[in-house]
């Protein structure tokens, strides 16, 4: 066990509670939960929130501890595009995007599916993008303690698309920067190569 599961089953106790909660939402909404589409709903909204928070069941300290190697190697590694998908913890409405992550190793690399293992741990639990950011940021300095880290993530969220102010094509970006990266010049070069197409 690297600390990393993908959840495939369900606490059976929160599923029911979960699903006895949907099924108050449906008849508070002006719905008929007995009618044929509708039937399922609450087990299957249930399973799905249980499955969109999984995050909670890991621990992504343990995630990077699972794959460290010694590595005399001291130039930047990035990871981009990381698919990003999480709950926003104020409406319960999705957000997704992309993650671009760099570090500095200081004697230690991480085998590189780590990191976005470490996105969906963080990202499968009620977020907001600015906690987020930072605690991918802060597991990675804290567990590979490297020259230094850097994180943007770019997403789009429903709470401002289907609600509120409604506009569709507005993406918000975070950004947190440990150790090399607080310098202009390292910071400089990790947004100009997420920005590149080199593949």
């Amino acid at each position: 066990m690297d600390g990393y599961e993908k959840k495939e089953h369900y606490d059976e106790e929160s599923l029911n509670k979960i699903s006895s909660g949907y099924l108050d939402i449906l008849k508070e909404v002006g719905e008929q939960p007995d009618r044929e589409g509708l039937l399922k709903t609450p087990i299957r909204a249930a399973k799905a929130m249980q499955y969109l928070t999984h995050g909670y069941d890991l621990d992504p300290n343990a995630i990077l501890r699972s794959a460290m190697f010694k590595e005399d190697y001291k130039q930047m590694v990035i990871v981009k595009d990381i698919e990003v998908y999480s709950l926003c913890e104020h409406h319960l409405l999705p957000f997704f995007g992309k993650a671009h992550i760099a570090y500095i190793p200081n004697g230690y690399i991480v085998g590189l599916s780590k990191i976005p293992r470490i996105v969906d741990a963080f990202a499968r639990r009620l977020q907001v993008q600015e906690r987020l950011t930072t605690e991918i940021r802060d597991c990675i300095q804290e567990t590979l303690k490297p020259i230094g880290v850097a994180v943007v993530i770019e997403c789009s969220h429903l709470c401002m698309q289907m609600r509120g102010i409604q506009k569709q094509n507005s993406v918000t970006t975070t950004s947190a920067f440990t150790g090399e990266f607080l310098k202009d010049t390292t910071r400089s070069e990790f947004i100009s190569l997420i920005q590149s197409k080199l593949h």
